[in-house]
C-alpha cells in the first residue's frame, strides 16, 4: 500500500487518514517536544497512524488519531472511568474497557501511605489517570495528578454511569466546549465526568434531570453541532 507522507504537521490535522499514514516528520520539528497519543507509532523520526480516523491535534504539543470504537486502548495521561472488581494486598484490579485489566496501587492516592490505605468496594466507580501503558503489560492506574494532588480523581458518589464510544467521549472534552453540554447546561445543573475510554458519568439534584442529561448525550452520538442543539431543545420542550 502506498504511502502519504506529511511536511508539515497541519497537513493531516483534523483529516482522515489510514493505517502507514506518515503523519509526521521529527527531523523537520527541531526544538520542539511532543506528546503521541492513541493510533500513533513512531520509528526513528516518522510518526505513522496505526488505525483509521481523524488525525488530531491539541495544544500545546499533543497529537492523535480519533476513532469511535468500542474498544478502549490505553495512552499515558489519558482520564478514564473504571471499575473496581478485585482488590490484592499492593493493587486494586481495575475494568477499564481494555483488552486487559488495569492495576491501581494502593499507595497511589495524595498522601497515600500503608497506614491509609483507602477501601473500595467491588464495583466502585473511580475516576483515574492513566501512567503506564506499555504493550503486552497491565495498564498502571493513578488517583493523582502530575504535582501529587488528588485534584478531581477519585470515587464518584451517586449519579448515573453509562457507556459510550471513545470518539464521542473525546468530543465531549473538546473545546469549545461540545454544543450539546453548552445547551443542557444553560438551562440544568449538574455534574460530568467523562473518561476517555467512553465511560460518562452525570449526576444532578434530581434522577429525571440526571436520565434527561445522559439521554441527551447519548443521543448526539451521530448528530452535527447544529442538530444537537435542536435535540434538546425538543427534549427541553418535551417535559415542560
Amino acid at each position: 500500500m502506498e504511502k502519504r507522507q506529511s511536511d508539515s504537521p497541519a497537513n493531516f490535522v483534523d483529516s482522515t487518514v489510514v493505517p502507514g499514514d506518515l503523519v509526521l516528520d521529527l527531523s523537520s520539528m527541531t526544538n520542539q517536544t511532543i506528546k503521541l497519543g492513541g493510533g500513533l507509532r513512531q520509528d526513528c523520526d516518522a510518526i505513522s497512524a496505526m488505525k483509521a480516523g481523524t488525525f488530531r491535534f491539541t495544544k500545546p504539543n499533543k497529537y492523535w488519531v480519533e476513532s469511535s470504537q468500542k474498544r478502549y486502548v490505553p495512552c499515558v495521561e489519558d482520564t478514564v472511568l473504571g471499575i473496581v472488581v478485585d482488590s490484592k494486598a499492593d493493587n486494586f484490579l481495575i475494568d477499564i474497557k481494555g483488552s486487559a485489566l488495569a492495576f491501581l496501587p494502593v499507595l497511589a492516592f495524595e498522601g497515600g501511605t500503608r497506614r491509609n490505605i483507602p477501601k473500595f468496594e467491588v464495583g466502585t466507580l473511580l475516576y483515574l489517570r492513566v501512567v503506564k501503558a506499555n504493550f503486552g503489560m497491565n495498564p498502571e492506574l493513578s488517583c493523582i495528578d502530575a504535582s501529587g494532588k488528588a485534584s478531581e480523581f477519585g470515587p464518584l458518589r451517586d449519579g448515573y454511569m453509562f457507556e459510550t464510544s471513545t470518539g464521542l467521549s473525546r468530543r465531549l472534552l473538546s473545546l469549545p466546549t461540545c454544543p450539546v453540554l453548552e445547551a443542557l447546561g444553560k438551562k440544568f445543573s449538574f455534574e460530568i465526568a467523562v473518561g476517555l475510554n467512553g465511560r460518562v458519568w452525570v449526576n444532578a439534584a434530581s434522577p429525571d434531570t440526571t436520565v434527561l442529561v445522559a439521554n441527551a448525550i447519548m443521543n448526539s452520538e451521530s448528530l452535527s453541532e447544529a442538530q444537537q442543539i435542536i435535540m434538546v431543545e425538543n427534549l427541553l420542550k418535551s417535559i415542560e
